[in-house]
């Protein structure tokens, strides 16, 4: 619920400068905090570029494939509970793989929380908070037939609009009622840290993700 607007008061002289003082701060704390949620890619991922941004972790597009599909990838999720490491499945969903490294390389996960778990599942990747946020596109459905989602299986949340762009979910258990017939888009599977996904609560957030080649 949104509160009535009240009436603007007015500040003495004093007290407008120091306001004028504390929002220059603010700003200038802004820029860092920026800086450190959009980190610049090096290395293997320099060219793994979002495309322009047009509102904070929204973009123009679907970022341009930047991976090498005949080469295996890896990432480490750090969380406030340990790290989770996943491999990614490049043969299977190359699209879905190389937009989650050039969002994760560009730092679209840090601070976001796993806004949803249940007891089959666990959702990220929501500035909003809500299941209704994202990166302002959504993705090709990449169908692995006799696909199986066991444990520890990384896939892309269906929305009313299509795939998703950003926002992942990790399975703790099998798929309820057997493996689902639409696509989700599995694109990787946890390797290191399962045990995690069981410590893990809707407050806690991602770190960062570290993104290895080979």
């Amino acid at each position: 619920m949104i509160s009535p607007p009240t009436a603007p008061s007015r500040l003495p002289a004093g007290g407008l400068l120091v306001l004028l003082l504390l929002v220059a701060a603010v700003a200038a704390a802004g820029v860092g905090v920026a800086w450190a949620a959009n980190p610049a890619p090096t290395g293997a991922f320099a060219k793994c570029r979002t495309a322009p941004q047009v509102a904070p972790r929204v973009y123009k597009a679907a970022p341009a494939m930047c991976i090498d599909t005949n080469k295996p990838y890896s990432a480490t999720i750090l969380t406030t509970k340990g790290d989770v490491t996943v491999a990614f499945l490049v043969g299977s969903a190359p699209v879905t793989v190389n937009n989650f490294i050039v969002l994760a390389v560009n730092g679209y996960y840090n601070g976001l929380k796993f806004f949803q778990i249940t007891d089959w599942y666990m959702q990220t990747g929501d500035p909003l908070n809500n299941g209704h946020g994202g990166p302002g596109y959504t993705l090709p459905e990449e169908p692995a037939p006799n696909d199986a989602w066991a444990p520890g299986s990384l896939g892309m949340a269906r929305l009313p609009e299509g795939i998703s762009g950003g926002q992942a979910f990790i399975t703790k258990q099998p798929w309820p009622g057997g493996n689902p017939t639409l696509a989700y888009n599995h694109f990787a599977t946890v390797s290191l840290g399962i045990d995690i996904l069981a410590q893990l609560t809707t407050e806690d957030r991602i770190l960062r993700i570290d993104v290895k080649r080979g």
